[in-house]
């Protein structure tokens, strides 16, 4: 199992570390897998009352460490390796636990689309939020954009998914992103803070005020990951995307037929 996430306990509070530096907390599969496994333990812990997920470092997480893509030992069919990755990260939706995600730095792509998934967000004053997919080839794949879409309208996902342009956090904050901005050397006292009032509250009411919440997005989140499912499967196979990888490998402006 991978260092470069891990998961301490303290109390009542659960913490998950992605722990990936050099690479502003760059996820691969490796690193897929053990946040996979650590939720899996976590949802056996009736003691954890909250979870922070947090980075070391610079940033909470890049995204997908783009290096490693196409690099997974284990044979899976890109339909496959998306049902894991979606089974993987809906554990969040299954802990008894609030998680509260600090955001820092660069919260990009897959990361940030999980990160949306997650109860709370706070960010520091340095974040910069991201959805770059689109200049990869492929679509946003981790049920973000239903999250986004009801937070900031049609019109603002439709311009952060189609332009990848950065959102600061400051704009984050007016649309419903984040609950709090904070200065960076403040965040995580600041979301230690509020796992700790969490802990502190009856453990029933939080796990009923959580279901009336997800009551409300979880079906429109499960459809479109369903969507996406189906879309980036087929687009991983599609004559434009072969074209985006073959106009990038012969340094050369590619030639898209919408197909």
């Amino acid at each position: 199992m991978t260092q470069r996430i891990h998961c301490e306990i303290d109390g009542p509070i659960a913490t998950i570390t992605n722990d990936n530096d050099p690479k502003h907390n760059a996820f691969d599969d490796e690193m897929d897998a053990a946040l996979f496994e650590i939720l899996r333990d976590l949802k056996q812990r009736p003691e954890v009352r909250a979870v922070i997920w947090r980075g070391e470092g610079r940033s909470f997480s890049s995204g997908r460490d783009v290096s490693a893509i196409g690099t997974i030992k284990v044979e899976l069919s890109h339909h496959e390796l998306m049902r894991r990755g979606h089974r993987g990260i809906q554990q969040l939706w299954d802990l008894d636990a609030p998680v509260i995600v600090a955001c820092k730095g660069w919260t990009m792509g897959g990361s940030f689309q999980r990160a949306l998934l997650a109860d709370i967000r706070v960010a520091a004053h340095d974040t910069r939020f991201r959805l770059p997919e689109l200049t990869h080839g492929v679509i946003p794949d981790t049920g973000g954009v239903a999250v986004l879409a009801q937070m900031c309208g049609h019109g603002v996902v439709s311009d952060l998914v189609l332009t990848g342009r950065v959102m600061e956090a400051d704009e984050a904050y007016a649309h419903g992103v984040v609950s709090r901005v904070v200065p960076a050397d403040q965040l995580d006292a600041t979301v230690r803070s509020m796992a700790e009032e969490i802990a502190a509250r009856p453990a029933v009411a939080v796990k009923l005020a959580r279901k009336v919440l997800a009551h409300q997005l979880r079906p429109a989140v499960r459809a479109s990951m369903d969507d996406e499912l189906i879309y980036q499967t087929f687009l991983n196979r599609s004559d434009d995307f072969a074209e985006f990888k073959a106009a990038r490998a012969e340094d050369r402006a590619p030639r898209y037929t919408g197909s």
